[in-house]
């Protein structure tokens, strides 16, 4: 296990750290790399995470592996029709003391008392539910019976949803989606991944991971990426790429015919989050273009909503925005 000491804490070991931890989720999680280096880069950056993908890709399995190499208390809600926002937070229950015999509440507190919190399925409660976890998401903390009670450091919540069997299901407020730092999405194996994967499920036992980084480290290196110079000319193009996806935008003809409403200064704020982890876990100690091309998809997807005549046409948010990047300049002159 890795935890270094917080004076000692560098950024190289910040990369050590980080490659160790993909290494570790990679030893149980056959493929999908792009999807875990985009964990890496949510969690490192301290945010929420959206996935998405069909049943039986291994969303579960990959982020409880997660809480597995980091040594994160884990706790997972599967959220259903019949969900209470109580059955997430906690409520106030009448306990009797043996002593006295008398009666007061005491709060007992929901499985959100946890530094991982996996919500399996989100978009299948109601809107009343989903949003008992927003409080939870923007403050790291939640109110009961108007006394707020703090959640443990770190605290991420990962979310899954499945983009087919709609019915009965309720779609995300723009507004809690708004707060999820990163929309992943997860594809089908391969045909050498779904052998590797045949192959493990018959054999006597699976690999298990092993505990790489503990909570403390994990805020450090939270830390640590929050110092990452960014250059201005960076910081510049990150705010050219958000307003271009805003249909009075002058750099793609995708997002002025296609888009309704735009990305919010919150998705700039997950592209420089996320960017700054990306240059440390490539070894570089600054912000590069590059780095800002590579999470400006995941980090725009969902905070792009389009228009009829885009949905007519069969264009999703995520063609926008990837106009968006190809079409905005690095440099304005």
């Amino acid at each position: 296990m890795i935890d270094a000491p917080e004076a000692e804490f560098t950024p190289r070991e910040f990369t050590t750290v980080a490659q160790a931890l993909e290494t570790e989720i990679g030893r149980v999680i056959v493929g999908q790399v792009d999807v875990v280096q985009g964990i890496l880069l949510c969690v490192l950056a301290g945010g929420h995470m959206l996935l998405e993908g069909v049943p039986g890709l291994g969303k579960t399995m990959l982020i409880r592996t997660l809480a597995d190499v980091l040594d994160l208390q884990f706790s997972r809600i599967q959220f259903t029709p019949d969900l209470m926002p109580a059955d997430i937070t906690g409520s106030n229950l009448i306990v009797e003391d043996q002593g006295s015999g008398s009666r007061r509440f005491q709060f007992q507190p929901g499985p959100i008392f946890a530094n991982l919190l996996l919500a399996d399925e989100i978009n299948r409660a109601t809107p009343k539910t989903q949003s008992a976890l927003l409080e939870a998401m923007q403050e790291h903390q939640v109110t009961v019976a108007r006394t707020r009670h703090e959640l443990g450091e770190p605290f991420f919540v990962m979310a899954t949803q499945n983009p087919i069997e709609m019915e009965g299901t309720y779609p995300l407020p723009e507004a809690q989606v708004d707060r999820f730092l990163l929309k992943l999405t997860i594809g089908y194996p391969s045909e050498s991944e779904l052998v590797e994967i045949v192959s493990r499920t018959m054999a006597r036992e699976l690999p298990r991971a092993r505990k790489v980084a503990t909570a403390g480290t994990v805020l450090r290196m939270i830390g640590l990426a929050r110092e990452l110079p960014m250059a201005s000319a960076v910081a510049e193009y990150i705010s050219r790429l958000v307003l271009a996806t805003h249909p009075d935008s002058a750099y793609s003809a995708s997002a002025r015919g296609y888009v309704r409403y735009g990305a919010s200064p919150r998705g700039a704020q997950s592209i420089a989050a996320t960017a700054r982890i990306h240059a440390l876990l490539q070894g570089r100690f600054n912000v590069a273009f590059e780095d800002v091309r590579f999470v400006a998809l995941p980090a725009l997807r969902h905070r792009v909503i389009v228009n009829f005549e885009a949905e007519a046409e069969g264009i999703n948010a995520e063609a926008v925005v990837r106009d968006v990047i190809r079409a905005v300049p690095e440099h304005v002159r």
